[in-house]
């Protein structure tokens, strides 16, 4: 019964070619700087320079706006080889995703051909403003406020926790639009542009990982906001927020599938290096054992992020649950695996000499940004009782 063309649950061959190419980049063009940036808590320039000479900065900006038109798995698969060697480095087309999804999913015509046409081409980065000091899970709580004026908008507050905040041009920034109105829908999306008077950022947070991608605040005083760059509808920023989070998930899963593989693939060169008791510490079982479950993990966590990503391109009804569990499990195994890996190091793999305990340091970010695990199975359970 067996057909030969029928590929029967794997990746195309243009995703495989991709990852090659990828992958490629990321050996060359940004491993050698991944300890630099991190030890001096950098941007990584180099690794931004050569996403963009590569067409993996956005990659995900459909081609009627000039990208290149990547599908939600090309996205992660991209994301997942650059964090194999830098988590901080795949932040950048991550979040270029995460800033201008809300445009791609709900912006007029004029928004979406004003906005991402110069993010595909590299000469603008996007961030993505929802959090705040004292609304994070609680999104629906946020002060930040959109005041109209005539035609425009004048928007009053602060955001938290902005990834690369200084290094974009462009903001997704939500607003109150309505104080009175019904919570959860009395709020709209904005983009926001780093040049706008009375925009500023606060200082670089001092982090414990993922040191090359600033984190800031976004601090707005009366910063005046043109009635053409409102994101959806008036009201609905907060759906169009929950939607982005819906697909972006996805490569935050594909972010802490690249580190665990990363942290995977030095504990297995080094395991086959070190002696111990006449032998190479791989012949030992309880050390086989380790690594058969690390890597068992690992491809469960890559499959549920791929299934993921494939109901992030077609839209499916149940991407909230899957976007959901392909983050929280992915980031839970990129955890334990970067754990596992450090152990398997023994003292050598508590030292700066070798790569692990940076991504066990990268990889904890991942069970919090973009909802923690805990709203994540918040997520999973609405979705199972609906």
């Amino acid at each position: 019964m067996s057909n030969p063309d029928f590929d029967l649950f794997r990746t195309s061959e243009d995703h495989e070619t991709l990852r090659e190419a990828v992958r490629a980049v990321a050996e060359d063009k940004i491993a050698p700087f991944a300890a630099e940036v991190d030890e001096k808590a950098r941007y990584p320039q180099e690794a931004h320079e050569a996403l963009v000479a590569a067409d993996f900065f956005a990659p995900h900006v459909p081609e009627e706006y000039g990208g290149v038109g990547a599908d939600a798995l090309a996205t992660c698969i991209v994301i997942e080889e650059v964090a194999r060697v830098c988590a901080s480095s795949s932040l950048i087309p991550a979040v270029n995703k995460l800033g201008s999804m809300p445009l791609i999913l709900a912006a007029s015509e004029d928004v979406k051909k004003r906005y991402l046409p110069p993010l595909a081409a590299g000469k603008v980065a996007f961030s993505y403003g929802l959090s705040e000091r004292e609304a994070g899970s609680d999104t629906a709580s946020m002060k930040c406020r959109a005041t109209p004026d005539g035609d425009d908008w004048v928007l009053n507050g602060q955001k938290s926790w902005i990834t690369n905040a200084g290094v974009s041009e462009y903001y997704t920034v939500l607003a109150v639009t309505d104080p009175d109105g019904k919570r959860g829908s009395n709020v709209s999306a904005f983009v926001v542009e780093k040049s706008d008077a009375g925009f500023t950022f606060g200082e670089k947070e001092r982090k414990l990982g993922i040191k090359g991608s600033p984190t800031r605040e976004l601090h707005f005083d009366h910063v005046k906001i043109p009635g053409d760059r409102l994101v959806g509808a008036l009201g609905d920023g907060l759906k169009i927020a929950l939607r982005t989070l819906d697909h972006t998930r996805v490569t935050i899963g594909a972010q802490a599938v690249g580190i665990a593989q990363g942290a995977l693939d030095g504990a297995l060169a080094y395991v086959k290096e070190r002696k111990q008791f006449g032998k190479h510490i791989a012949d030992f079982q309880g050390v086989q054992f380790m690594l058969a479950d690390m890597a068992m993990e690992l491809e469960a966590a890559r499959q549920m992020v791929y299934v993921a990503a494939a109901k992030s391109e077609r839209q499916d009804k149940d991407l909230s649950f899957f976007g959901a569990a392909a983050k929280c499990y992915a980031s839970d195994v990129a955890m334990r695996v970067t754990t596992d890996a450090v152990q398997l190091l023994g003292g050598a793999g508590y030292t700066q000499d070798f790569p692990l305990e940076r991504m066990l340091r990268d990889a904890k970010i991942t069970q919090i940004y973009e909802g923690t695990n805990q709203v994540q199975r918040i997520v999973m359970a609405r979705a199972l009782l609906k």
